[in-house]
This record gives structure tokens, C-alpha cells and sequence, in this order.
């Protein structure tokens, strides 16, 4: 019995699970009306489901979706892309556009919606296709690569609508980023959903996994084994462009509009603390998919709560990154096998203290 518990609490996925579960207890303890979820209806009539535990799968939804991406990227890489905030915007300019044309407040929808959000696939693609490309062929460390998008991203951004704030009439489009008329249930969800289906199939039904780890932990030996690391290296990139196209068209729906300077602002430092409460070594290499989307609803808890308590916006990086520091920490391979060996000697002494 009590090695299947120590087997269970020696999982990777148990540590953002716990996580979870801290954060639950503290809300619990402190306020439980944290977990109070009433129905309502909006302003055209369509119920809908409100409350803090909504906001958590509302926000960390669209979290997931990247965290799904940088995982991969940072398992091929060793390295994490810095510039998704900056790609979230250009997707979502790129939105605005198609959708706006040459007017930024069209009466109608200039193109159809799945037209427009295709395009910004293409443009997010393309970005991750250039930082891959950096990191990959050029051999630039990925934060460094993934600089040069996180400087000039949302200045391109604000370029792509000619410095204009577009904004979006039609109600079909905002249904992606909140409802879906008749369903109380915030559209992120299924959205999010629907990507950590595609990517599970992909990972169970392909190779993927075994040859992003392999690159990931040993680069050579998987260059001597057949496998082409650059090409590898670019999959991810490409595939974290395709998450961000997403993300980045849930955020413009939001609001039927953007605002370059702050839309999906520090966002990146999200999925990034979401892959490392994964439990996911940063530097790469072997991954646990769930273990990363669990933790990007991890971040959302302790966003949510944060602001619950009223803590004030510019101090909430603060105590965030107190709360991942100690998570972090704990959750690493040398802390782990540290803890392990002090529980050892505790459950020697107290054997040797019985038999004597």
C-alpha cells in the first residue's frame, strides 16, 4: 500500500494537481463563496454561468492552448518563445483586417470568419516559422531568437490596421471569445477542448513525442539515430504559431476589438510558468502534455484568487512569482530525491528506535 502511494505521489502530473488542490483549500478556508456559480442571462437574453471557478475555465482556457505549444517547443528546444504576447497580437490584427478591410468600423463582416481566422494561421505560422528558423538553423538560444518578435510584434501589429483600433459590429464574432448563444458554458472551453484532443491524437497516433524528446535530450544522438533535429525544432515552432492563432483569435472576440499595447500582455510568462508547474524540465527534453495544461489552470487559480483578494495589478507579478518560485522548486528532479533521501533516514531512525 504504501508504495502505491509513494508510486502516485512520485508522478509528475501529481504536482500540478496538488497545486490545484492547495489553492482550492486557501479559497476554501478564506471565502467559500469562491466557489459559488450562479446562472444568469445576458444582455440578449442567452443563459449563462457566472462566478470565480467560470473565469478560471474561462482564462485558463485560452492558457492551456498555448501551454499546449510551448510545451512542445521548450521539450525540442531546451528554450522558450518570448514573443507569443506579440504573436497573439499580430494574429488578432490580422483578424481584425480580413474581417474590417479597408473600414474599421464595417456595418457588415467584409470576409467570413473562418476566412479570417485561417489567414491569421498563416501570419502566427509564419512567425513561429521565423523563430524557428533562427533557432533551429542559425542555432540562436530561443529566448534570444524569440526576442526579436517580442520587440517589434506589436509594433507590426498596430501596422497591419494603420495604427487604427478596428472594432467588430457584428455579435457572430464575439461569440468565440464568450458564449455560444443558448450554451452557459464560456466558448474557450470547447474551443480548448477541441485542441487538447487534436494534439492527444497526434501525440498517440504519430511519432511525435518520441522524436521531440529525443531532440530535445540529446540533439547529436538523434541526428545519428535518422532524425533531422532542425526539422523537429521547426514542428514546434510551427505548432505553437498554430495555438497562438487560436489564443489570439479567442482574444479579439473578447472584445470585438484590440489594443496592441496590452492585449495578451506578459501572457507568455503564463505558459511558460504553466510547462515549469508541469513539472516539465525547462531545458528540455521528455514532457507530460496533461501535466502542462493542468498547470496552465494552476496559474489561472492563483490569478483568480489574487484578484479576488483585491491585490493591486502591479503587484501581482510579485506574488506570483513567489507562489511558482516555491512550486517550482519543490517540484524539481534534485529537491524531489533530496526530500526522498531526508524521508529515508526519518523512516530508518524510526525502525531502528522499534527494534531497540
Amino acid at each position: 500500500m504504501q508504495s502505491k502511494v509513494k508510486n502516485l505521489f512520485g508522478r509528475q502530473i501529481m504536482i500540478p494537481i496538488l497545486a490545484l488542490i492547495a489553492l482550492a483549500l486557501f479559497n476554501l478556508i478564506v471565502d467559500p463563496s469562491f466557489f459559488s456559480i450562479t446562472l444568469g442571462y445576458s444582455s440578449t437574453g442567452d443563459p449563462v454561468l457566472s462566478g470565480y471557478l467560470i473565469t478560471i475555465l474561462d482564462y485558463g482556457s485560452e492558457l492551456a492552448i498555448l501551454a499546449i505549444g510551448m510545451t512542445l517547443v521548450t521539450a525540442a528546444s531546451g528554450g522558450q518563445d518570448i514573443s507569443v504576447g506579440a504573436t497573439m497580437a499580430i494574429a488578432g490584427s490580422v483578424t481584425l483586417r480580413v474581417l474590417c478591410g479597408s473600414n474599421s468600423r464595417p456595418d457588415e463582416l467584409q470576409a467570413p470568419i473562418i476566412v479570417a481566422f485561417l489567414v491569421a494561421c498563416v501570419a502566427a505560422i509564419l512567425c513561429g516559422a521565423f523563430n524557428g528558423v533562427l533557432v533551429a538553423y542559425f542555432k540562436i538560444q530561443p529566448m534570444v531568437a524569440t526576442l526579436i518578435l517580442f520587440t517589434a510584434g506589436r509594433s507590426i501589429a498596430a501596422w497591419i490596421n494603420n495604427n487604427e483600433l478596428p472594432i467588430i459590429s457584428d455579435p457572430v464574432f464575439g461569440y468565440f471569445g464568450n458564449f455560444f448563444p443558448g450554451i452557459p458554458i464560456p466558448a474557450t472551453v470547447f474551443i480548448a477542448a477541441a485542441c487538447i484532443a487534436v494534439i492527444a491524437l497526434v501525440l498517440k497516433f504519430t511519432n511525435l513525442r518520441l522524436y521531440t524528446q529525443s531532440v530535445g535530450i540529446n540533439a547529436s544522438s538523434a541526428r545519428l539515430n535518422g532524425l533531422n533535429p532542425a526539422v523537429l525544432k521547426m514542428i514546434a515552432f510551427i505548432i505553437l504559431g498554430v495555438c497562438v492563432a487560436v489564443a489570439g483569435f479567442i482574444k479579439v472576440s473578447r472584445f470585438s476589438t484590440i489594443n496592441y499595447s496590452v492585449v495578451a500582455k506578459d501572457i507568455e510568462m503564463d505558459a511558460i510558468l504553466a510547462v515549469a508547474i508541469g513539472g516539465n524540465a525547462l531545458s528540455g527534453g521528455k514532457f507530460n502534455m496533461t501535466a502542462s495544461i493542468l498547470g496552465a489552470y494552476v496559474i489561472q487559480f492563483l490569478t483568480t484568487t489574487l484578484y479576488k483578494f483585491e491585490v493591486e495589478t502591479a503587484a501581482l507579478p510579485a506574488y506570483k512569482a513567489v507562489v511558482v518560485i516555491i512550486l517550482v522548486v519543490l517540484s524539481a528532479p534534485t529537491v524531489r530525491e533530496k526530500l526522498s533521501s531526508i524521508g529515508k533516514k526519518i523512516k530508518s531512525s524510526q525502525g531502528r528506535k522499534e527494534v531497540a
